[in-house]
């Protein structure tokens, strides 16, 4: 193995860690560096279906955060005092079952399965967090957003707007 490269850090010279990508400390992945450069300059935040789906929230006159770490799971967008989160999901990072878009590479097979199992895991036990705190949480798929928005927009609606009107309907009998 070549000697680490080092670098300097506030006038500190220090080695850089280079730990391998493992699995198992007997599994080291193979890492194609093209592979590598493209999945790294993936959008993790502000993707092209979170803009999409900010704007359908608006288009309902629905007002929400984005940077909201909080609150279990980090949902994407929610509205802390109308108590609702949406998790904008990629089909593939997220593995939407059934979709043709959640495929699993070839090259590192195993590391891949596990991967997406984990996210899975994580991305239900966030939806149960938000649930027991009182959220209503909300997951909105990039394949629905492509092949049918309205449909979308008319869930979201639905579920987002159903607890506003309850809402403004109890306030209204109490000042009565």
């Amino acid at each position: 193995m070549p000697t680490p490269k080092t670098f300097q850090r506030k006038g500190k010279t220090s080695p850089r860690r280079q730990s391998p990508k493992t699995i198992t400390p007997t599994h080291v992945l193979a890492v194609d560096p093209r592979d590598s450069a493209r999945l790294g300059g993936i959008r993790q935040s502000n993707t092209n279906i979170e803009r999409q789906t900010q704007l359908i929230l608006h288009s309902l006159g629905l007002r929400f955060r984005t940077k909201n770490r909080s609150l279990p799971g980090s949902p994407d967008l929610a509205n802390h005092q109308e108590r609702w989160a949406i998790f904008v999901h990629g089909c593939y990072w997220h593995s939407h079952q059934g979709c043709p878009r959640a495929t699993i590479p070839k090259r590192n097979r195993d590391f891949w399965l596990a991967k997406f199992e984990a996210n899975r895991a994580r991305d239900a036990r966030a939806l149960r967090s938000l649930r027991r705190c009182g959220y209503r949480a909300v997951v909105v798929w990039e394949c629905q957003l492509h092949s049918a928005p309205e449909r979308v927009r008319k869930r979201l609606a639905r579920l987002l707007l159903e607890q506003r009107i309850r809402v403004s309907d109890e306030v209204s009998t109490d000042l009565h």
